[in-house]
């Protein structure tokens, strides 16, 4: 019978056997194995029994789903593989070994979906935001040049925007200052910014129109205003 190990830190924190068609894996309660742990999502993969393959599936998770330390969206399972999902590692026992001349993991990803070898900076981002003794880091921007009502801000809520509408935490200045220019949200594993209202937003003096992960230094200009982010240490 094909099972698996929960693991935490290489301590098994329990054992479970694939003996269903399907198996799901999340953090609601529901699940089949649940993780109470923030980087997982509350359906966030699924294992399944077919004509005699064990196959993973991610479903559409935040953080997504790897396995053997690549990313993965669906993919056959052998006797061996580690699925890593958050901070949790899921070992897979099972009658089924990966034949001798298949060799490269990469290659039996790509005959059933393409994978995608996960960056290092991104592994941490992931185990950051799932280590709850980990601290929420503590930033926010100097004023470089243009007209607001201070000249340091320190972002400690979730989420602040930068706009002349009431709340926001950076209030611009002027009648034709945007009601929204873009939203800083915080994290444990940092800080990041986007545009919002189809405002132009440049970091380091390139235009960026996605979420941008904000670094120490870094010169951040939207609706006419030059800002410095900085990480307090």
């Amino acid at each position: 019978m094909a099972k698996v190990l929960l693991k935490y830190k290489e301590a098994v924190i329990k054992e479970i056997a694939l003996d269903k068609e399907i198996t799901t894996i999340g953090r609601k309660p529901e699940n089949d194995i649940v993780i109470d742990n923030q980087a997982v999502s509350g359906h966030h993969a699924q294992i399944k029994n077919e004509g005699g393959s064990i196959i993973i599936e991610d479903l559409n998770s935040t953080n997504g789903t790897f396995i053997n330390s690549q990313k993965i969206s669906k993919l056959e399972l052998f006797n061996g593989d580690s699925v890593l999902i958050g901070v949790h590692t899921l070992d897979i026992i099972c009658d089924k070994k990966r034949e001798a001349d298949k060799k490269g993991f990469a290659v039996r990803g790509r005959s059933m979906d393409e994978t995608m070898v996960i960056a290092p900076e991104d592994k941490k981002k992931i185990i950051t935001a799932a280590d709850k003794t980990v601290p929420e880091p503590v930033g926010g921007f100097l004023v470089l040049e243009g007209s607001t009502d201070q000249k340091e801000y320190e972002l400690k809520e979730r989420v602040s925007a930068i706009g002349k509408e009431d709340g926001a935490a950076i209030k611009l200045k002027g009648f034709f200052a945007p009601k929204m220019a873009a939203l800083v949200n915080r994290r444990k594993e940092g800080y990041f910014i986007t545009p919002s209202g189809a405002k132009d937003l440049k970091i380091n003096g390139k235009e960026i129109d996605h979420r941008y992960d904000l670094k120490d230094g870094d010169v951040v200009e939207v609706a006419g205003l030059k800002l410095q982010f900085y990480i307090k240490e």
